[in-house]
């Protein structure tokens, strides 16, 4: 199944300009990356319940106001590849 991913992935980027190009290989490395690094979030459970309600409020509403928002010619530049 995977080779036939592969296959079909490899079809449609050949499809794309250079820098769509590019932009699907950072995207694809910083999926790497993320598989790399990340972890499980079992470590996290000693965290639960320890952050005040009220500040969790706080959080919720900053990310609502700002954090959900996306601009897709600026992502690279925040994606640090190693």
């Amino acid at each position: 199944m995977a080779q036939n991913i592969e296959r079909e992935l490899q079809e449609q980027i050949s499809r794309l300009p250079n820098e769509q190009q590019r932009r699907v290989l950072d995207f694809a490395r910083s999926l790497a990356m993320t598989q790399r690094n990340g972890g499980s979030g079992q470590a996290l459970l000693s965290y639960a319940g320890r952050i005040e309600p009220s500040d969790l409020a706080i959080m919720e509403r900053v990310i609502k106001d700002g954090c959900e928002t996306v601009n897709p010619d600026t992502i690279s530049e925040k994606i640090h590849f190693v």
